[in-house]
């Protein structure tokens, strides 16, 4: 298995894209310990995971609470000394007009989807310096590469998400660690499943494949950043949206 014995942090584990990277890094042999707000849906991955006899801890994580983020990253280090891989996985977003936004609704995406995954990673970030070793996959979103509609705060923290994956790459290359991003398109989440119906049969018809994506399919992109198969490979940003958006 390509990542046996190593340890990953995987945030947003309880459900969508971070459920299915965790269970698939689990599978692939890796000892995961997943953060989340949703405490009753990480108990339950943990216990899915025990269930199969899979390696997955949870830790209660809120990345809007700067002193939450510091909390998890401490005891995250109570599991292991040192972690092999970090997956910024978690996110939020609300669909509205952005002259609509309320300021708390701007304040809460940019702690959420940029701020969160930015202190966790300094957090996480030593122990793999002294090692010379890790790798950091950020999971960022394909309305920060072109824009999006109804989303333009959260567009603008996930574009934050992919400069801030690149300019953390140039800094650890030295280090020998990794930094990469996956920017998923339309994908099959709890988010996704909560938009009107008219909405993503729009979505599903603008994609050349035709369908929304899996949750295990950016999983799987989230693998091979990890894995051995991208030593070589850092700062860079793969979309996985089915051809949604070709844009450089």
């Amino acid at each position: 298995m390509e990542i046996e014995g190593r340890a990953v942090i995987v945030t947003g584990g309880a459900s969508g894209i971070g459920k299915a990277t965790a269970l698939l890094l689990a599978r692939e042999g890796a000892r995961v310990v997943i953060g989340d707000i949703d405490e009753a849906g990480g108990r339950a991955v943990a216990a899915e995971a025990a269930a199969a006899g899979l390696a997955i801890d949870y830790l209660p994580l809120d990345l809007a609470d700067a002193a939450a983020v510091d909390a998890f990253a401490a005891a995250a280090h109570q599991v292991a000394e040192r972690f092999d891989g970090l997956v910024n996985g978690a996110g939020w977003d609300a669909i509205q007009p952005f002259l609509e936004n309320p300021p708390a609704m701007w304040d809460r995406l940019i702690a959420i989807n940029l701020m969160g995954a930015i202190r966790l990673t300094r957090g996480v970030l030593p122990p793999m310096v002294e090692a010379r070793q890790g790798k950091i996959v950020n999971i960022a979103s394909d309305a920060g590469r072109v824009g999006s509609m109804g989303e333009t705060v959260y567009a603008a923290a996930k574009g934050g998400l992919i400069a801030f994956t690149k300019s953390l790459a140039r800094e650890m290359a030295r280090y020998r660690i990794n930094v990469n991003c996956v920017c998923p398109g339309p994908t099959d989440t709890p988010l996704f499943q909560r938009q009107p119906e008219r909405m993503r049969e729009a979505l599903t018809r603008a994609i050349p494949f035709r369908r929304i994506a899996q949750p295990n399919e950016i999983a799987e992109a989230v693998l091979f950043f990890l894995g051995g198969r991208s030593d070589y490979i850092t700062g860079q940003v793969l979309s996985v949206s089915g051809g949604l958006t070709m844009a450089d």
